[in-house]
């Protein structure tokens, strides 16, 4: 036990020992250079923008970070120019925005989200930081760690969805993978935490629109993410592209000082989004771009994305008193912090080798799993897994589209690599089972009716009909928001033709958000939701299908039946009124008089609640929960709670289950919500075989954002449920004092 307590405190001083080292070097430099050189530091270009003077820039040390360019062979040559020829030999950081993969594409983040299971998110960024370091990209812009509530919204497919604990634990997964056990190691990539802040609560869902959020909901579901990575060390935030109370957050000082670094200590670079410093202008925010520069300055930004603010306004801005020098020396300081925790300073050229690091074996095994995993089954009538049929009809415009099934923001993805689930499928079944295909539409929008009809004639031939519907990849994403969240295109429609057939119908949907499609799961005899599932989404779907893996994912955003619902979440209050009684609008008489309706809370045409809720999810087989038990019945302020339940797999199949804890404050100074995740585990059961699942919980898990914008736990009587989702089990009761 010493010997171990030896190592340790020997590691400790080595670490403050090469973090001092670093520091003084950061010191030598900045003591050092021009004002000029010092602000280039801070200019983050494209090099998709740069024009023919790329080298004297460099050379003149005016650029601080080039994104998107990707041969390594060129990358060298800039960083060679950066590191041998400018006056004090900084190199470049090299960026690129690398999602939820570079050529092995994984899942989309909502959909590795689903999955809750943590390693498939590290697995997915380590898999994506060993590609994209293999051509010198050494900072991605990711993960993306915005709670949001509406599907509307195109990015939420890059989101971890509505709830800030399952965002912190997939998203904080994403950070470990990116950056590994060490920073400075050749694989390992600087991640991201954006947006800074709130940009998941743009109103109607549009992007780059307002945001109207209380300051209490900031600090309760927004910003827990973005301090957890904060804490852990994720190398750099990006600002968001929405304003909050009127103030964009590219100019907002209380959110990117007061809080991020003030109240934080966080001591890594804040990036401008793209040109999100000069968008201030657009908004009316700023008068022009000077002022956007000393807005941005000033409240914390240290890099200007293609905003070119800083370097054309900043020395002016100097000169008149309107910036100071010393946060500008702060600014480079932590730029120049990055380049030495990634070791730039010591190895700034990337190996250019014939042995590429692409679609290696381990890395399309991963991204099935991760297809897998993060797969929910809706709706079941028995008719999966399939069993015993020889012939399949494989239709729908999802069926064969390698760009589509990788889904939104995967620049580098090579769709002649995906695996689609038409080619998985005949793989799978070679000559037992007879695959009839014919797409019938061949993109999600199309309402070719002959087309259509020309698939359900060739349906009727087989035994089973399986039907990938869905959206098309361009359809979600940044700037790809839509009003109208159902199947577009004749899809509806087709599925409908599809059903008279008289022949079974396993409905496929690989899509980047919720879609509003309670009349589609109706009329199928199957539904498994598969969002935009990657590379290997085909494999993925077709062990699925045919039972050779059984489905595990879970919601992780709640599915609207409707998109006037919207937002519809699980952790919402509870309302003076809650909703009872419930009248829709065919059941009520005509001539009624108005107190007929019971005045409570719900819409007429939707009731109440979503179609499907948050961490909801079926399986192949079936799962018992028993009494939930504490340790005690009372926590003390400063303690903690064991909660305990047995879990059985009562099915027929081994399989994994998502065990959620979710509790409730019944009554606070503040509205709290009616249920809360604070804990979950993914759990691998045998068939018949039960075990108890225990989770602790402690007085500061129980903790909110008061009227003094102080957090802290209140004593009283809380719920608490161990559960499948976040509409099932039974409460018991137990008091913190």
């Amino acid at each position: 036990m010493k010997k171990t307590l030896f190592i340790l405190l020997i590691l400790t001083i080595s670490i403050s020992v090469k973090a001092q080292g670093i520091e003084e070097k950061i010191d030598s430099l900045i003591s050092r250079m021009t004002l000029d050189e010092k602000i280039g530091q801070l200019n983050q270009l494209s090099y998709d923008n740069i024009d023919s003077n790329i080298t004297s820039q460099v050379e003149n040390g005016n650029v601080g970070c080039i994104l998107n360019e990707l041969d390594a062979k060129i990358i060298n040559a800039i960083q060679k120019v950066a590191v041998e020829k400018s006056r004090l030999h900084i190199p470049i950081v090299f960026a690129r925005d690398v999602i939820h993969g570079f050529k092995t594409i994984f899942p989309i983040p909502l959909g590795q989200a689903a999955s809750w299971n943590t390693k498939v998110a590290e697995n997915g960024a380590r898999v994506a930081a060993i590609e994209a370091s293999s051509v010198g990209i050494r900072w991605t812009f990711a993960p993306m760690m915005d709670v949001t509530r509406d599907p509307r919204w195109g990015r939420v497919a890059e989101s971890c969805g509505e709830d800030p604990y399952l965002t912190t634990a997939m998203s904080s997964a994403m950070i470990k993978g990116f950056q590994g056990d060490d920073l400075a190691e050749a694989t390992s990539i600087a991640a991201c935490a954006k947006h800074f802040a709130a940009y998941g609560f743009t109103e109607s869902g549009k992007d780059y629109n307002t945001t109207h959020i209380t300051e209490r909901e900031l600090h309760d579901v927004v910003l827990p993410p973005f301090k957890a990575a904060a804490n852990m060390g994720c190398s750099t935030f990006m600002c968001s592209f929405n304003d909050i109370d009127g103030i964009p957050s590219s100019g907002n000082r209380h959110l990117l000082t007061d809080i991020l670094r003030d109240q934080w200590g966080y001591d890594g670079v804040l990036d401008s989004d793209w040109a999100s410093i000069q968008q201030m202008i657009t908004w009316g925010f700023s008068e022009d771009l000077y002022q956007a520069a000393v807005q941005a300055m000033n409240a914390g930004v240290d890099m200007d994305m293609e905003s070119y603010a800083f370097v054309q306004h900043l020395p002016e801005a100097l000169a008149n008193g309107d910036v100071k020098l010393a946060d500008v020396d702060e600014a480079v300081r932590r730029i120049l912090r990055l380049k030495f925790r990634l070791g730039l300073f010591d190895n700034p050229y990337v190996e250019v080798s014939d042995d590429s690091k692409f679609y290696l074996p381990n890395s399309l095994e991963q991204a099935k799993e991760a297809a897998i995993e993060g797969a929910v089954l809706l709706k079941n009538d028995g008719i999966l897994p399939l069993q015993n049929v020889s012939s399949v009809a494989v239709v729908g415009p999802l069926a064969d589209s390698g760009a589509d099934q990788v889904g939104t923001w995967c620049f580098d993805a090579e769709p002649e690599h995906s695996v689609t689930p038409l080619m998985a499928i005949r793989d799978l079944c070679g000559r037992d089972t007879e695959v009839i295909y014919e797409a019938g539409l061949t993109y999600s929008r199309d309402t070719n009716e002959d087309e259509m009809m020309k698939a359900v004639e060739s349906a009727k031939k087989a035994d089973v009909i399986l039907f990938f519907a869905g959206e098309e990849a361009v359809l979600s994403g940044e700037a790809r928001c839509r009003a109208d969240i159902s199947l577009p295109g004749a899809q509806s429609q087709m599925l409908d033709e599809l059903k008279k057939t008289g022949k079974p119908v396993v409905m496929i949907v690989m899509a980047g958000r919720p879609l509003t499609i309670g009349a589609e799961v109706e009329l199928a005899d199957a539904t498994l939701y598969a969002f935009h599932g990657g590379t290997m989404a085909g494999p993925a779907l077709a062990d699925l299908l045919f039972g050779k893996a059984v489905p595990s994912g879970k919601l992780p955003i709640s599915f609207p039946k409707m998109v006037g619902q919207v937002p519809v979440y699980y952790a919402h209050p509870n309302t003076g009124r809650p909703a009872e009684n419930i009248t829709l609008i065919n059941e009520i008489p005509v001539g009624a008089k108005q107190t007929s309706l019971g005045f409570t809370s719900y819409f007429l045409d939707a009731g109440d609640g979503p179609l499907f809720p948050f961490g909801y999810g079926k399986s192949y087989t079936t799962f018992s929960y028993g009494d939930v038990k504490l340790s005690a019945n009372t926590m003390a302020m400063d303690g903690s709670l064991t909660i305990s339940c047995e879990v059985t797999n009562t099915g027929s199949y081994d399989g994994k289950e998502v065990v959620q804890l979710y509790i409730r404050d019944k009554a606070g100074s503040v509205v709290r919500p009616v249920k809360e995740l604070k804990g979950f585990q993914k759990l691998f059961f045998k068939k018949g075989e039960t075990k108890t699942v225990s989770f602790q919980l402690s007085a500061s898990d129980l903790a909110f954002t008061h009227s003094d914008m102080e957090k802290y736990a209140e004593p009283g009587e809380f719920s608490v449920w161990i559960a499948s989702d976040s509409q099932s089990g039974t409460p018991v009761v137990f008091d913190l004092k």
